[in-house]
């Protein structure tokens, strides 16, 4: 069922719902991006009245200029949460994602009943993990040099058609895949539909995550916050999963599942092993 859900500024956001039980809402990753997590809402669909939707400015959400800060993305998350009549609600978020529900549990943990960490970078600073994600990322594409080519080719242009920017970000994405056989086909699927991406968004909260992030009063706040939170990792992500150590041990009841043949996207590469350890948590 789809619908739309209104913030409290009036900006209008795409939402669906699918499946029967207790609540679980979805937060894409991103940031600039739209829900490609319809595979995780079927994977739970008997488990969970699964929610998703895209996020302000993005997808199939309205258009806006903003503002693009976590403390309103946490706003619109609410609103999802209250729209459909959710009092408390699991969350499962993935990759920024990750972060926006984990900052929505810091903000309202009285309306969160579990968390779900799928492939966050933790809660220290970049430098934790993006120096080796960007050396990894190189190398992995490198692999393929007609791709990284093409991909270098794309990013120095300054003007991109539709096609062309969906042909970089597919190429992009193609390096979240252990199987590098499928990987331009599994990133050929979270390409279509393709809806453009929001880099005005991205751009600014990736710097904000850079201004805010690795604090002790994150830590602080995270080992205050006592909800249930299973972290899942795919073990062939190329973001460093040791960086996700900050939040673990920050955290007093945390469950983490590492998934050894996967990536980035693990409910893609490890389907059934995702769904055990997502369904196992959620039904505890």
């Amino acid at each position: 069922m789809e619908t739309t859900v209104t913030a409290d500024d009036g900006t209008r956001l795409w939402a669906s719902a699918s499946g029967d039980g207790d609540p679980l809402v979805l937060c894409h990753g991103g940031p600039g991006l739209w829900d490609t997590l319809g595979d995780v809402a079927g994977l739970l669909a008997d488990r969970a009245t699964v929610v998703r939707w895209d996020q302000r400015g993005c997808g199939r959400s309205r258009r806006c200029d903003g503002p693009w800060t976590s403390e309103r993305f946490v706003a619109d998350l609410d609103a999802v949460r209250a729209h459909f009549g959710f009092e408390t609600t699991a969350l499962l978020g993935h990759s920024w994602g990750a972060q926006l529900a984990l900052s929505y549990a810091l903000a309202h943990p009285e309306r969160v009943s579990a968390l779900v960490y799928v492939s966050g970078t933790g809660i220290g600073p970049d430098a934790d993990w993006h120096p080796a994600y960007v050396e990894t990322f190189l190398a992995r594409l490198g692999d393929a040099p007609e791709r990284l080519a093409r991909w270098r080719e794309l990013t120095d242009r300054p003007d991109l058609t539709e096609q062309e920017d969906r042909e970089r970000a597919v190429l992009q994405w193609s390096i979240e895949f252990e199987d590098r056989d499928r990987a331009l086909e599994h990133a050929g699927r979270m390409a279509d539909p393709w809806f453009g991406i929001n880099t005005e968004c991205g751009r600014a909260l990736n710097e904000e995550r850079r201004r805010t992030w690795g604090t002790p009063r994150l830590y602080e706040a995270c080992r205050a916050v006592g909800l249930p939170v299973l972290i899942v990792d795919g073990a062939r992500d190329i973001r460093p999963r040791s960086a996700v150590d900050s939040l673990e041990r920050a955290l007093t009841d945390v469950r983490r599942v590492i998934l050894p043949e996967a990536g980035h996207m693990p409910w893609t590469e490890d389907p059934k092993g995702f769904r055990e350890a997502v369904a196992s948590f959620l039904s505890r």
